[in-house]
């Protein structure tokens, strides 16, 4: 004799069939639960564990999770959904940046197995201090801290950064089909312009310093001078980043003199700057203030 359930069976995927989105908490599944019990003619004693059992029979619900060092994330896929649609649900506003925001753009022609996922910091005052050349000289000279806050998902490393509290300047949303997606995704990401400034400031997240020109020669017909410059000045970083920006603008061959130029008026040039952390040969551009890699 059919369970109460598995009467109900044809209502209960309808309502999740109806629902704004595939991907959902749990708390989520019980509150649709709570909602349409007494409508499914479901018994008071049933639990929730035996609801999502139910679920996940004949693969209907899929589990995804999502073990971060800090904090482990269980996800309830109806269905199916692309991962992307799946990472998009970690943090609220949270959005694809460095390496997969390059490769959603189609900035660079190379795979990769580690996603970045980004949501933003609180606002936190300015440091205390000013710059100067000798800490310039110091923080370059070691590595870049690298996030640690990763998680294996199926085939993929899922990377979640807390990055600078910046508004989410220049994150849109847009549809995306992405590494291998049957369907295209409504993901937020950062815009071109905002990608390139997150891969000049991090490199180690984006490729290296090589795969980041390539971004740059890739973006010149369609990244925005005047709105590069604008992000940058309204993130005031404490490094002067734009000496990286304006030589990957010159060395990629991608903007016109008068766009660098113009970019170039924006800023001061008060200190020598360094392209990537940790370089151990390098050369002096004296244009932009700047040691780079001496095979650039």
């Amino acid at each position: 004799m059919p369970t109460r359930l598995e009467l109900a069976r044809n209502d209960i995927h309808r309502v999740l069939d109806e629902q704004p989105k595939r991907v959902f908490i749990a708390a989520e599944i019980k509150s649709i639960l709570r909602a349409h019990r007494d409508e499914w003619r479901l018994a008071m004693g049933m639990s929730t564990a035996e609801f999502f059992r139910f679920l996940e029979g004949r693969n209907k619900l899929r589990v995804v999770e999502i073990d971060l060092p800090w904090r482990k994330e269980t996800r309830y896929v109806w269905r199916s959904a692309p991962l992307a649609e799946v990472l998009m649900t970690l943090r609220k506003q949270c959005h694809f940046s460095h390496f997969t925001a390059m490769q959603m753009h189609d900035l660079t022609d190379q795979d990769s197995r580690m996603v970045y996922v980004n949501f933003e910091q609180t606002p936190k005052p300015s440091p205390a201090g000013g710059l100067s050349q000798e800490g310039i000289d110091r923080a370059f000279g070691g590595q870049q801290r690298r996030a640690k806050n990763i998680a294996e998902v199926g085939d993929y490393r899922v990377c979640l950064l807390n990055g600078k509290h910046t508004g989410y300047l220049g994150v849109e949303t847009r549809p995306v089909r992405w590494s291998g997606d049957d369907e295209a995704t409504e993901v937020r990401l950062t815009d071109v312009e905002r990608t390139l400034i997150d891969i000049t400031v991090r490199p180690d997240y984006s490729g290296g310093p090589d795969e980041v020109l390539g971004a740059f020669e890739r973006a010149g017909d369609r990244a925005s001078v005047n709105r590069l410059g604008a992000y940058l000045q309204k993130m005031r970083y404490v490094y002067p980043y734009h000496q990286s920006i304006g030589f990957y603008m010159e060395r990629s061959g991608s903007f016109s003199e008068s766009a660098i130029a113009r970019f170039r008026d924006r800023f001061e040039f008060e200190y020598d700057f360094y392209l990537a952390y940790g370089m151990k040969q390098t050369r002096y551009e004296s244009k932009w203030r700047l040691h780079v890699p001496d095979w650039m």
